[in-house]
Order: C-alpha cells, then structure tokens, then sequence
C-alpha cells in the first residue's frame, strides 16, 4: 500500500474519530464549558468540526486521486497539528496522561504525515 493511501486512511481515520468524540462528549454532558465558557467553547467546537470535516474531505481526496483532494489534505493536517497539540495541554493540565500520551502519539503520527507527503509530493499529487 502506499504511502499516500495510508495517510488519506489516517486522515478520514482521525476524521471519524473527532466527530465521533465530539458528539459523544457533547451528548453525554461531558464539555461543562458549555456552561462556564460558551462563547470560547462553541469557537473551539467550530474549529474542531471544520479539522474533522477537512481530514475527511482531504483523505477522501486523496484516496480518490482528485486534483484538489493533496491541498485539501495538508491544510487539513495543519488543523490537525495544531488541535492535537492544543488538545496534549489540555489534557496535561487535567492531569490525565492517557490522553495526553495518544495526543502526543498523534503529534508525532501527523508530522511524519506532513513531512512525507512533501517528501514523497509526486506520490500525493493526482496521477
């Protein structure tokens, strides 16, 4: 398989995953910024969604050869860099290493992404 195939699973992987997380989290009253930060929560929220919604897009892209789909999937793993790295200090600050360590596999999963799809750019790119 390759290279490219398996970072558009990664993406609609973690894609699936976030919005699976977020709804679970927000239907069983699990976000109490809900309450006590709305406004800051719901932008978090916004940006979360949209990560999610672009991994998908991206990796369907991808996976499809679309011309578009190398452009929508690094701006989508830009996203996702920033959120995982923001979600490791949140969970860091909460004390709960479980999460922070799949976090910071995450991280480190995203980078090598990012970094080998440059790398590797003709294999992404629409044959």
């Amino acid at each position: 398989m390759s290279v490219s195939k398996i970072a558009a699973i990664y993406a609609i992987f973690i894609g699936i995953a976030m919005l699976g997380m977020w709804i679970s989290l927000i239907t069983t009253n699990q976000v109490p910024e809900i309450n006590t930060e709305s406004i800051r929560i719901s932008y978090h929220l916004v940006g979360e969604f949209l990560t999610a919604i672009l991994l998908l897009i991206g990796g369907f892209g991808l996976l499809t050869n679309r011309g578009w789909g190398f452009h929508v999937f690094l701006i989508s793993m830009g996203m996702l860099l920033y959120t995982v790295i923001v979600s490791a200090g949140y969970y860091i600050q909460q004390g709960d290493m479980v999460f922070t360590g799949m976090f910071s596999i995450m991280q480190i999963l995203t980078v090598i992404f990012i970094v080998l799809s440059f790398y590797k750019w003709k294999e992404f790119k629409t044959k």
